[in-house]
């Protein structure tokens, strides 16, 4: 397995590493089979140390943990200890999946744009009803089923996730309602 452990503004030491790469091992041995790389991601916000870790798992689905503690070695405790319970959840199903699953998930490329908020114009009246495009990126989006779309949303702890459906070959989007359920959109 892969690891990238890095300090915003911070110098992450030797021993961290080894501790951060022998907790890892540890916890993802117990659920993923075979996860491919981990970024690690440890910064500072006033005075508590933040810690993201992002788990690329062999499925191609990603599991996702942020947590932040006055001290850096518990912000990462605290950060792995909330992948554990994501992981614990959905271990028969991570399993179930990569049993069904014999190649890893398709990624297609599109265009991401970042729109200037209205906030942003400072103007009473906008000049053009079009929105004002701050950034262009490419974004990846995945080929997955309803139910594996639902788990990767849940694992990465995201509101919203584009898929495309593989039973249908079209895209869809799952998201997290006000209510607490989760939405489908099939056009």
């Amino acid at each position: 397995m892969r690891y990238q452990i890095t300090g915003k503004q911070i110098d992450v030491g030797e021993a961290l590493q080894t501790h951060v790469k022998t907790e890892l091992d540890a916890m993802l041995g117990k659920y993923a089979g075979r996860p491919t790389d981990a970024t690690v991601i440890f910064s500072k916000s006033a005075h508590e140390f933040v810690c993201e870790t992002v788990v690329h798992l062999s499925t191609g689905l990603n599991a996702t943990a942020k947590a932040h503690a006055t001290e850096i070695y518990a912000a990462f405790d605290a950060c792995c200890e909330k992948m554990d319970k994501q992981l614990r959840r959905y271990k028969r199903r991570l399993k179930d999946h990569h049993k069904d699953r014999t190649e890893p998930v398709e990624l297609f490329g599109a265009s991401s744009y970042i729109l200037a908020s209205e906030a942003d114009t400072h103007d009473d009246e906008p000049e053009s009803l079009q929105p004002i495009i701050v950034a262009e990126m490419e974004t990846k989006i995945p080929s997955l089923t309803v139910g594996e779309a639902v788990m990767q949303m849940e694992l990465a702890g995201l509101p919203v996730l584009v898929f495309r459906n593989d039973k249908k070959d079209g895209v869809n989007v799952v998201y997290r309602r006000e209510d607490g359920n989760i939405g489908w959109i099939d056009p």
